[in-house]
């Protein structure tokens, strides 16, 4: 089984509104991938601590390890426009 850096479901062009997987129709998570990942054509780099809603907050995933630019599973906007 080959490692594959940032070859998950979030990382993947193939993944839509509610982590459903187009290819797949099915429900996904953050560990998932599969031989029919499809890297986005852009990764954003401006999703850290500072820009999550949860910074600094009850709701913080990671309260003792969160700073400026650090990355974590749990980010979450703070706006959020459609």
């Amino acid at each position: 089984m080959s490692i594959r850096l940032g070859n998950s479901c979030i990382n993947c062009d193939n993944l839509v509104e509610g982590n459903v997987c187009k290819v797949h129709g099915v429900k996904v998570g953050n560990s998932y991938t599969c031989d029919s990942f499809e890297m986005k054509a852009t990764l954003k780099d401006k999703e850290n601590c500072v820009t999550c809603v949860r910074y600094e907050t009850s709701d913080c995933a990671n309260p003792q390890k969160a700073a400026p630019g650090m990355s974590c599973a749990h980010w979450a906007p703070q706006s959020a426009s459609a």
